[in-house]
């Protein structure tokens, strides 16, 4: 694709974002997998936990809120565009798949940046210290493209029923919540509970959370961003690749 031809399909794809927010940002299942139910976890959690130190609590609210809104819009956009029978008409506009699925991870990427943002503030209004910020903020951009690609990994079975989505959305979602360090320190998991948690893209960005608010960390840095890094591209490839297999079975 030429650079003109690649400039196009971004315009498109922005085009796409903006549709999205306009139309999903408040559906009933976005704000409650994606704004209530962070909070009301995080609640139950601090409730029962009342000996943990804020930082720590934080870090983990910090760390579901990304998680649960990037994860929130993109499995349901398909599934709601095929049962509204539009899916169709966007397809044959001339727009790339690719560039459907791009717009659509941005829409989920903004969501969850945005409220996240008002988390970290939340944060800092109860008294924590941002010791590392540049970090900070690094760390959620890249986790939110890193979820927004998982959301729409999840929304690439072919189904035009939204709650079907939700439901596997959920079944994934949840353990990787519970492996991940938010609610049990990694110093304090057994073994087999720390291998399950390298392979959860959540432990390397709720750790860098800890980082920037604490200065205490389980894995270097670098690691936590390159771990990030290679999640991001390996979910953003293997989503562009399987919805152009899966997306004429839509229609």
């Amino acid at each position: 694709m030429n650079p003109a031809g690649f400039s196009e399909q971004v315009r498109r794809a922005w085009a796409i974002a903006k549709k999205d927010i306009r139309i999903y940002y408040f559906k009933g299942p976005v704000l409650i997998f994606g704004v209530f139910m962070p909070v009301f976890l995080f609640l139950a959690f601090f409730m029962g936990s009342r000996q943990l130190p804020l930082s720590f609590l934080i870090s983990g609210l910090v760390g579901m809120t990304l998680f649960f809104t990037a994860t929130a819009v993109s499995p349901a956009i398909f599934p709601w565009e095929g049962s509204a029978k539009t899916l169709e008409r966007l397809a044959s506009c001339p727009i790339t798949i690719e560039a459907i699925v791009f717009g659509d991870m941005i829409a989920s990427l903004l969501f969850g940046i945005g409220i996240t943002v008002v988390t970290v503030i939340i944060g800092l209004a109860l008294g924590l210290s941002l010791l590392h910020g540049i970090t900070l903020l690094a760390a959620i951009f890249l986790a939110a493209c890193c979820f927004s690609a998982i959301g729409m990994l999840l929304a690439v079975p072919p189904t035009n029923v939204p709650s079907n989505i939700m439901m596997l959305s959920s079944l994934i979602k949840f353990p990787l919540v519970f492996i991940s360090g938010i609610f049990v320190p990694l110093e304090q998991m057994p073994a087999w509970g720390l291998v399950l948690s390298v392979c959860s893209p959540l432990t390397y960005f709720t750790d860098l959370v800890r980082y920037s608010f604490t200065d205490a960390h389980y894995f270097p840095v670098v690691i936590d961003i390159a771990a990030l890094a290679v999640f991001t591209l390996v979910f953003t490839v293997g989503t562009m690749y399987l919805h152009k297999k899966t997306m004429p079975r839509r229609m």
